[in-house]
């Protein structure tokens, strides 16, 4: 028995149980941090805290508005919380037949939008990537040349006409279709995929839309993420276009519902409204700020859901390979 606690204690002389023959690590303690650093973080988290209200409160302010009685808009000062909860403005809204065209559109033209960014996107990023493309670098250059210079609005207004496309949902799509920023984005982002796994499916012969759309595409998932989200986003918000293409009430998109409802103290919603729905508790400033909230609530509902990709996307897409 002795023996035994001997030879354990010769295995182990620092008493750390593991039988190394090296004493237990002493834990450290922290560094003292100096009244420089706390006065700076304190500093940061200020400065963090009055940009998070100021970037908060507005929508704040416009969810409160649109859901206070008539009463409550007319006061002064700030708005934070509604003190007569009422829905009746966004009823309002919803039972509006031209919100509900409006919404349509929007939700045609992002989806469409989208769906043919990310296929033309990735078509033209795919062969820049390559390093052995004929001309790849002249063709890069004029890629960056487009971001410093373009024709302006005249130009772009006289090619849709001659298209044929006023009046027509295609002139809220292709015109915005291919960005430069996010061919260049896509393209690093797939410089970064190792050659082997593209070498190595050419020799299984694999064609190059095949390697695209069943290699590239699936490991890139991050800058799809990002570059759908941009241009999701881009159409979803998307409202001087359709003032100069669209003339037809029937095609006019949510935004441009939003803009002459703000503009026109929501004369568009009460044309288009059942009296039954709306009551003396709402006003004007209520049905606009219901509006406005029911435009913005897709895009945050969705956002969190790709926001996961968003960070890797940025950081591995603008990494030049």
């Amino acid at each position: 028995m002795a023996l035994n606690t001997a030879t354990k204690i010769a295995a182990d002389p620092g008493g750390d149980g593991v039988g190394t023959g090296r004493p237990a690590p002493v834990p450290r303690r922290g560094r003292r941090r100096s009244t420089g650093e706390w006065v700076a973080d304190v500093l940061v988290v200020a400065v963090l805290s009055v940009l998070a209200i100021a970037t908060l409160y507005p929508f704040l302010f416009e969810l409160t508005i649109s859901l206070s009685s008539a009463g409550d808009t007319q006061q002064p000062g700030l708005h934070i919380l509604p003190m007569h909860p009422t829905v009746a403005a966004w009823h309002a809204v919803l039972s509006s037949s031209g919100i509900l065209h409006a919404y349509l559109n929007t939700i045609v033209r992002t989806a469409a939008a989208t769906a043919i960014t990310l296929v033309l996107t990735a078509m033209m990023a795919y062969p820049l990537a390559q390093r052995t493309f004929p001309h790849r670098r002249v063709l890069n250059f004029l890629l960056l040349f487009s971001l410093l210079f373009s024709g302006g609005f005249i130009p772009l207004f006289l090619l849709v006409k001659n298209l044929g496309l006023l009046d027509s949902r295609w002139s809220l799509i292709l015109p915005g279709a291919v960005g430069a920023m996010n061919v260049i984005l896509m393209r690093n982002f797939f410089q970064a995929i190792p050659a082997e796994l593209i070498d190595a499916a050419r020799t299984d012969g694999a064609s190059e839309m095949r390697i695209l759309f069943t290699i590239v595409l699936p490991l890139s998932k991050p800058v799809l993420a990002v570059v759908g989200l941009w241009t999701a986003l881009a159409n979803w918000n998307a409202w001087f276009d359709a003032l100069l293409y669209i003339n037809d009430p029937h095609k006019q998109v949510l935004q441009m519902f939003i803009r002459n409802t703000v503009v026109t103290q929501a004369n568009p919603i009460l044309s288009g409204t059942n009296p039954g729905f709306l009551d003396s508790a709402s006003t004007t400033q209520s049905l606009s700020a219901a509006a406005v909230m029911i435009a913005t609530l897709p895009i945050i509902v969705l956002y969190p859901f790709l926001q996961k990709y968003f960070a890797r996307g940025i950081l591995l897409g603008s990494v030049k390979g």
